[in-house]
């Protein structure tokens, strides 16, 4: 296991978020031409920026959005009502601008990147997508670890570079999705092992699987979860073995992204299984944490409650790919813009309350 040893960016300090612009925003709330709390969450959303951003007028004009992708080899075990190819022609669809969240960065103006961290099929001479060729998808870890030590630390430093490029690139919030059949499997083994969860707890239909399917998924994560769970020894190493590239990539966003003090809005089920992980290997990731939506997937309303997690929306949603998380960004950017644009009672002449 020395190659461990190469992650040692996970040992950065996590950014502290400044209470004291989230009580000078507070107060601000309190002055504009409103009754006290009249504007719910989006009060709430606003303090909360204040305090990640370091200002007392935060702002979200510019945001960037990540996709990351990566073939599973549990998919073999016909855990997916989708075939495997399904990755690779959807990456093929995000790189032609067709995807639900292509029409949602184009809707918001925000930056979009695609990430392919590893599929079945060959994918290298398709433009408009980084390659990263961790290999041709995970192994099936229904009979050894999903990744080897080496492949964790290159997806999980596939996220850290990812943020840092965001950052340089002086945007305000990050948004990450992901893309890979078999996912679901993938995150519902990993949230059982961090959650010490049965799989009947929180495994879902995923793509779509009818009740049988549901039942065999079940059956499958219980079998690998049998084979892993008595030699894994952190979150890190329950990652490696039940994880996916996809999954450990957004893991390592989710972190570096604490780590330099960068708001990040969580997805849906796969999205919020990776902010788990991240917490359960850096505590105190989850400040810089907001949460887009509730997602019909099973097991995501346990995975919230152990976040502490207050969605936004609920829309019946479970697409991924950041889908959620972007159509919840407008409710955000409404919290900013109503915080920083009103009139407060002085400059409006208006009368406060008695």
């Amino acid at each position: 296991m020395t190659e461990q040893t190469t992650l040692s960016w996970l040992n950065i300090p996590l950014a502290i978020p400044n209470l004291e612009m989230a009580r000078l925003a507070q107060l601000r709330q309190a002055q504009l031409t409103k009754p006290p709390g009249s504007l719910g969450r989006l009060e709430e959303i606003a303090i909360q920026l204040a305090a990640l951003q370091n200002t007392q007028k935060p702002c979200v004009d510019q945001v960037h959005i990540a996709i990351f992708a990566g073939d599973h080899g549990i998919a073999a075990e016909g855990v997916s009502a989708f075939p495997q190819s399904v990755t690779g022609e959807m990456i093929r669809n995000f790189a032609n601008g067709g995807g639900a969240i292509n029409i949602l960065a184009r809707t918001l103006k925000a930056s979009l990147e695609i990430i392919n961290l590893g599929t079945v099929q060959d994918m290298q001479s398709l433009m408009g997508v980084e390659h990263f060729n961790l290999g041709s998808g995970t192994a099936s870890f229904l009979h050894e670890p999903a990744m080897t030590w080496n492949q964790l630390n290159r997806a999980l430093s596939v996220g850290f570079e990812v943020i840092e490029r965001t950052k340089q690139n002086n945007k305000q919030l990050f948004i990450g999705g992901e893309m890979g059949i078999g996912n679901t499997t993938s995150a519902t083994a990993l949230a059982c092992v961090l959650l010490n969860e049965q799989p009947a707890m929180l495994t879902g239909s995923g793509t779509g699987l009818d009740s049988d399917g549901i039942a065999h998924k079940i059956n499958v994560i219980s079998q690998a979860l049998s084979l892993h769970n008595p030699i894994i020894d952190s979150p890190l190493d329950a990652l490696r073995r039940v994880g996916g590239f996809e999954i450990a990539a957004l893991t390592g966003a989710y972190i570096h992204g604490a780590q330099i003090g960068l708001p990040m809005l969580i997805d849906g089920f796969i999205s919020t299984v990776a902010a788990l992980t991240a917490e359960h290997i850096l505590p105190g990731c989850k400040k810089w944490f907001l949460y887009s939506h509730r997602s019909t997937e099973s097991g995501h309303d346990t995975i919230l409650k152990a976040l502490d997690a207050k969605p936004l929306i609920d829309l019946d949603m479970r697409l991924g790919e950041g889908s959620g998380a972007a159509i919840a960004f407008s409710l955000i950017l409404m919290a900013c813009k109503l915080h920083n644009e009103m009139a407060t009672f002085s400059e409006a002449q208006v009368s406060q309350k008695n």
